[in-house]
């Protein structure tokens, strides 16, 4: 099993006086280490610049996360697993993982990053701000420049085992796991819809904190990890009829209704799990 996260937007800096990053150490240093150290000295040139946050695509609130690009190869570093918040990363409970999971999870998990390709969340990295949406000059469109640096760390690691794939669109393409030939993985996304009135309509927020949900039961159940798209499906089952999730603003509790499968709506794409809420 590989599960494949976007990285939360707002990011929780390290306390001061944590080492800084060593890019040797990071996992996929292999494979990654020359373009990560091209894009770290890249987004700090830019972020100096006075036109850095339209550059970087946010608002001028974030101007100081901004100026916080400029010095991160000094920076004190925190988990991975620390370090991304949000809605997603609440849920699954990433950064509270009993020994024997958390090892799990470096090994099973990979959060993609426009800036340092893709990480496990036992990694040690400083909070930053770059979407991998970004145009960054002396790079270029990081999607793009990131693909075959991500294709030889991560197809061998997901060939023969199933990709669960909880990201966004930006992300998803710097890197799309092999469904034929050798290298073959079990690709298969993940979708959340709401069910009211027998209608089902695709949700934002809860869809976030359900594949945290997701993610965090596949780390802690106990028994193999899956290796292939029916045993996700079957392993997702396990959460039928639970409460999942509380509504923002109304305080109502959601359950997860059921979960199937849907085929790959061509050659080379993805399987979809289709998560059902109400």
């Amino acid at each position: 099993m590989l599960i494949c996260l976007p990285p939360s937007e707002g990011k929780t800096p390290a306390p001061d006086g944590a080492a800084p990053v060593d890019l040797a150490r990071l996992t996929g240093a292999e494979h990654l280490s020359d373009q990560r150290r091209l894009v770290l000295e890249a987004l700090a040139a830019v972020s100096a610049r006075p036109d850095a946050t339209d550059l970087l695509g946010v608002g001028a609130s974030l101007g100081a996360e901004v100026t916080r690009n400029t010095d991160l190869k000094d920076a004190p570093t925190a988990p991975a697993s620390r370090v991304y918040t949000g809605v997603l990363y609440a849920a699954a409970g990433l950064a509270d993982l009993p020994d024997d999971v958390a090892a799990r999870a470096a090994h099973d998990v990979r959060v993609f990053s426009g800036l340092w390709g893709a990480v496990s969340p036992a990694d040690l990295i400083p909070a930053y701000r770059l979407s991998m949406g970004v145009d960054l000059p002396g790079v270029g469109k990081l999607a793009t420049a990131w693909r075959p640096h991500l294709s030889a760390a991560l197809d061998a690691r997901a060939a023969g085992d199933v990709v669960v794939d909880c990201r966004s669109a930006a992300y998803l393409a710097a890197w799309k796991p092999a469904t034929t030939g050798d290298a073959a993985a079990d690709w298969v996304t993940v979708r959340v819809v709401r069910e009211a009135d027998g209608k089902r309509t695709v949700v934002s927020h809860n869809a976030k904190h359900t594949r945290g949900v997701l993610t965090g039961h596949l780390l802690r159940r106990s028994g193999p990890a899956p290796t292939s798209a029916t045993e996700l499906l079957a392993a997702a089952r396990e959460l039928d009829g639970q409460v999942i999730g509380t509504e923002v603003g109304t305080g109502l509790s959601y359950r997860m209704v059921e979960a199937t499968l849907h085929d790959a709506s061509t050659r080379r794409g993805p399987r979809t799990l289709e998560v059902v809420i109400a």
